[in-house]
């Protein structure tokens, strides 16, 4: 049986709720606030989390209950920041997010609790539900734990939770995925947190936050520049300069100077050093309806039959996407599991590096790092050698 739950304590509006809401249903409740990042190991840092830090301590002196804060910036840099930092230097666009929910928060974050503050499960503000129950009630029956899709489908967040370990699901609550943002924020309001319910929400890379000199300037500071050519995917002639292949993604406007048209990448050649551009934000270069994937994470278990023949699932590779059908199998060349996805729907700038979620209903079955982009509309419609050929050199992250 739950008695004891310690909550993920962030200084926003979601965390406070699921704190509150435990402890309205008679829950011993912890706070915890987890320090990921140190604002010294940048220069000119302008780093938020001293205040978030403080606004976590306060939400917890008004809920009237224990307060800690427990330092994860080790395990974080090395878990999460070097892999990202390597997958950029590699011409690759990662969803550290995704890594640090998996790696830190419920694993190691989560282990600490378990082990150290003498709490059944941890309780965050994700939304998300479990097929355990709201208070985990179901745990005893002994079945697996499933991931599922929060009430709020515009709040999803279980792209973000797609690589969490069965062992780490059994543990966790999630108290506002069966509620919606709105009714999170006005139960805020009338508890005495309506300072929270009106505050922005946070936005960049996890626990690092947004930076008000852009993400280009930080990760400068760790990845060197290397300066390169920006050539035009139908002429073939260099249209401008970049810094570093690490700077940009697929899909994102570059400004270059004396151009009217809006310009966007549509394409990297890692080896030459290259970005391939195109214009318009709507150019047949930037949708694809095809890619594979390195080996899937699987919450549960692999799907029934995904190994003998195709499905039909949902997917999506970036949290704010409606979920798109698409025949997934795996790539029978490869002892891993790794997947061959065909969508119904082209989809525009699908980036290597990223998470393709995967989706049965109501729940999240897993996830896989996008490896290989299939041919563009662009590549297409495109019939000389010489333009497959461009293509392959493009995509060949």
């Amino acid at each position: 049986m739950i008695r004891r739950v310690a909550v993920g304590i962030s200084g926003g509006v979601d965390s406070a709720v699921s704190a509150l809401l435990l402890k309205k249903r008679g829950f011993e409740v912890i706070g915890v606030y987890m320090k990921n990042w140190e604002p010294s190991d940048e220069d000119n840092s302008i780093c938020d989390g001293t205040r978030d830090a403080q606004t976590a301590q306060s939400v917890c002196e008004r809920l009237n209950i224990p307060f800690k804060s427990v330092n994860f910036v080790k395990e974080y840099w090395n878990d999460v920041f070097l892999n990202m930092l390597e997958d950029y230097q590699s011409g690759l666009t990662p969803n550290p997010d995704i890594l640090c929910n998996s790696k830190v928060k419920f694993d190691k974050f989560q282990k600490y609790c378990l082990d150290n503050l003498g709490v059944d499960a941890v309780a965050t503000g994700h939304y998300a539900r479990n097929s355990y129950g709201e208070n985990l009630e179901l745990a005893h029956r002994g079945k697996r734990a499933k991931l599922l899709k929060p009430i709020d489908r515009h709040k999803d967040q279980t792209i973000f939770l797609s690589q969490m370990s069965q062992h780490s699901l059994k543990k966790a609550m999630f108290p506002v995925g069966s509620i919606t943002k709105e009714v999170v924020k006005k139960i805020a309001s009338a508890s005495g947190f309506e300072d929270l319910a009106k505050k922005k929400e946070s936005m960049g890379i996890c626990f690092i936050g947004k930076r008000k000199d852009g993400f280009q300037n930080f990760i400068r500071q760790y990845v060197s520049d290397r300066p390169g050519e920006i050539i035009d995917i139908e002429s073939k002639k260099v249209i401008g300069t970049h810094n570093g292949i690490h700077q940009w993604t697929l899909g994102q406007r570059v400004r270059i100077g004396g151009l009217k048209d809006k310009v966007y990448i549509c394409g990297k050649n890692v080896f030459k050093n290259e970005l391939i551009s195109c214009y318009g934000s709507d150019h047949p270069s930037l949708f694809s309806d095809s890619f594979t994937t390195k080996e899937a994470h699987w919450i549960d278990r692999p799907p029934r039959n995904l190994c003998s023949d195709h499905l039909t699932l949902e997917y999506r590779f970036q949290n704010t996407h409606p979920l798109t059908p698409a025949s997934v199998r795996v790539s029978h060349k490869e002892k891993k599991c790794k997947l061959s996805v065909i969508s119904a729907l082209r989809q525009r700038a699908i980036t290597p590096g990223q998470f393709a979620a995967f989706y049965l209903g109501d729940e999240c079955l897993g996830s896989a790092v996008i490896d290989k982009v299939g041919p563009s509309l662009y590549d297409m419609k495109c019939h000389k050698g010489s333009c497959i050929k461009q293509f392959e050199l493009n995509k060949n992250y």
